[in-house]
């Protein structure tokens, strides 16, 4: 009867080590845990032949060691989860708007508002299915119109559009202020599927990308014929040359007023030795006499 073979006891050492560890190890952090003389990259080699084909994988990552996941079991380990998240106040507002006054046009949105609506809003609502393109408003540029979907129906249990709450309903709520300007009123809702007499239907190339504001690009420059250039160089030296006339002309102002103002200005007299010499004289005589008066 065949014994089956001892498995080495470094494999379960290194099994142990691999399996406890939160994070990948090295090599060397390994070899420094086993016993002496054991050969560290054959042992590894050996335990990644065993695991080769089981649902854990002994991989390296980085050049260190862990166990993963085997590559074709990974969906197994797929979680999918939904989340939660609130409408920000100008999508609430956009939607109300378009359930109430569909179908609609963005910038008729932005006429209600009284603000920009950004496109980041619209594709919320777009990417929550509560909206949809309905087709093209008959007036120049054909925007898209919008208008509300069964999921949004759905979303809020309403049984039709028309159960929408009225002007009557919203002031009993405290939604509206009891104190509404003259002639204010709230539509009535109809998300009837039929195109109005202002509405175009979408055609088959329509997409969602038409809400996106496409790419400018920049104008390809023109190549300049010979003639051009050669146009452009001639103004340019024409004008080199009118900026030196300017200059010289500059020059020769210049030079003519500082002429006439030096004529204009006779030049002071320098005075005599004798006169300065009788002047410290008489200086001197004051002197004297002050101190005489003393």
């Amino acid at each position: 009867m065949d014994h089956p073979v001892a498995r080495p006891e470094e494999l379960r050492l290194l099994e142990a080590l691999l399996f406890a560890s939160a994070e990948p190890i090295d090599q060397a952090t390994l070899a420094k845990r086993m016993p002496d003389g054991v050969d560290i990259k054959a042992a590894l080699a050996q335990l990644q032949a065993e695991y080769a084909p089981r649902g854990v994988n002994l991989v390296r990552v980085a050049n260190k060691w862990t166990f993963r996941t085997a590559g074709d079991l990974s969906w197994l380990m797929t979680r999918e989860s939904t989340e939660t998240r609130k409408l920000s106040r100008a999508a609430i507002e956009v939607l109300a708007i378009v359930a109430y006054h569909q179908p609609v046009t963005r910038a008729e949105i932005e006429e209600i508002r009284g603000v920009v609506t950004s496109k980041g809003t619209i594709d919320v609502l777009l990417e929550t299915g509560w909206i949809r393109p309905r087709g093209r408003r008959k007036t120049p540029g054909r925007p898209l119109t919008f208008g509300t979907t069964d999921a949004f129906l759905s979303q809020f249990s309403l049984e039709a559009l028309g159960d929408l709450p009225g002007l009557e309903e919203l002031k009993g709520t405290g939604l509206l202020d009891s104190r509404l300007p003259t002639g204010f009123s709230v539509p009535s809702p109809s998300d009837d599927a039929t195109l109005r007499e202002d509405e175009e239907p979408l055609e088959p190339g329509d997409t969602l990308e038409l809400l996106l504001a496409p790419a400018v690009e920049p104008e390809a420059e023109e190549p300049k014929t010979e003639s051009e250039t050669v146009a452009k160089v001639e103004a340019a030296e024409v004008g080199t040359a009118e900026a030196e006339t300017t200059a010289e002309a500059e020059t020769d102002l210049e030079a003519e007023v500082a002429t006439e103002v030096d004529a204009a200005e006779p030049d002071a007299a320098e005075p005599d030795a004798g006169e300065s010499d009788e002047r410290i004289d008489h200086a001197g005589d004051d002197d004297g006499a002050e101190e005489k008066g003393e």
